[in-house]
């Protein structure tokens, strides 16, 4: 009985032998059907190799759709940073339009206390004013009466003129009629 040589690439031989195991609690991933151990008989021989045939298969078959899952792993990342980075211009765009209404909302408040400051400084102006106004009344009319008044009226006739005139000095008046005569050559 000859035994037939090993394969050249048996995927349970490498995935247990050759690959170092990081941690000894996970298991290496096996693919296909467990492995049983056959006494080699001529009549089991057939069906080892078709069991191989099979494992062989099954390993190819799930490196497959590993392969199809990295693909829309990939694919799935790829749109995961594209909408992340919508989001992000988004959340941008929301804080702009914050930042906007934030400052009109201040101007518009900056601009309505002054508005409010000025109209209280222009009624003080105001108030001062009619103050500074009585004020000056009263101290003409009493400038007037300390320092006297002069009032009076004239009629200008053909050859005469005639005044009159009345001085008022603090609480003294005094009146001036008088009637002068012009001198006119014929």
């Amino acid at each position: 009985m000859a035994l037939s040589p090993p394969p050249l690439f048996l995927p349970e031989l490498w995935l247990k032998e050759n690959r170092p195991e990081r941690d000894v609690t996970i298991k290496p991933l096996t693919m296909g059907p467990k492995k049983v151990k056959v006494v080699m008989t001529t009549t089991t021989r057939k069906t080892t190799e078709n069991e191989r045939v099979v494992f062989i298969q099954a390993w190819w078959r799930g490196t497959l759709v590993r392969r199809t899952l990295l693909h829309l792993a990939l694919r799935v990342r790829v749109i995961q940073c594209w909408w992340k980075q919508q989001l992000a211009i988004l959340l941008e765009r929301k804080r702009r339009v914050a930042l906007v209404l934030y400052a009109q909302e201040e101007w518009a408040v900056v601009k309505l206390q002054s508005w409010v400051r000025m109209w209280r400084i222009r009624l003080r102006f105001c108030r001062l004013l009619h103050a500074v106004h009585i004020i000056q009344a009263y101290w003409r009319w009493h400038s007037c009466h300390t320092r006297g008044l002069i009032q009076g009226h004239y009629d200008l006739k053909e050859n005469q003129l005639n005044l009159q005139l009345e001085i008022t000095l603090g609480s003294q008046a005094c009146k001036v009629q008088q009637c002068i005569p012009f001198p006119i050559k014929e």
